[in-house]
């Protein structure tokens, strides 16, 4: 039998521990905010900020698939030669 809990279980047994990384992630973003000053960042500050925005709509919308699409915003694609890109090789695995 599988023990399956209520939304309102989850809610009360979460609720403040999120609360407490919604809080950091808004001070966060005024951080950076206030510390830009309305100056453009730079190229990889800039892209991480906008994965960060990016990251708040994918939690604001709907659907039980949310983790998943986190971990891919955040995540390199596939491809097939990473092994190569990184320097392993065949011989090295051994």
């Amino acid at each position: 039998m599988t023990n399956v809990r209520t939304g309102d279980a989850i809610v009360a047994e979460s609720f403040l521990d999120v609360r407490a990384k919604l809080l950091e992630i808004a001070a966060t973003l005024d951080r950076i905010d206030r510390a830009s000053d309305g100056a453009t960042l730079g190229d990889r500050a800039g892209n991480q900020r906008d994965l960060l925005l990016q990251a708040t709509e994918i939690l604001l919308s709907d659907g039980p698939d949310r983790a998943a699409r986190l971990q891919q915003l955040f995540s390199r694609q596939y491809e097939p030669d990473w092994r190569d890109q990184f320097g392993f090789n065949e011989a090295e695995r051994v």
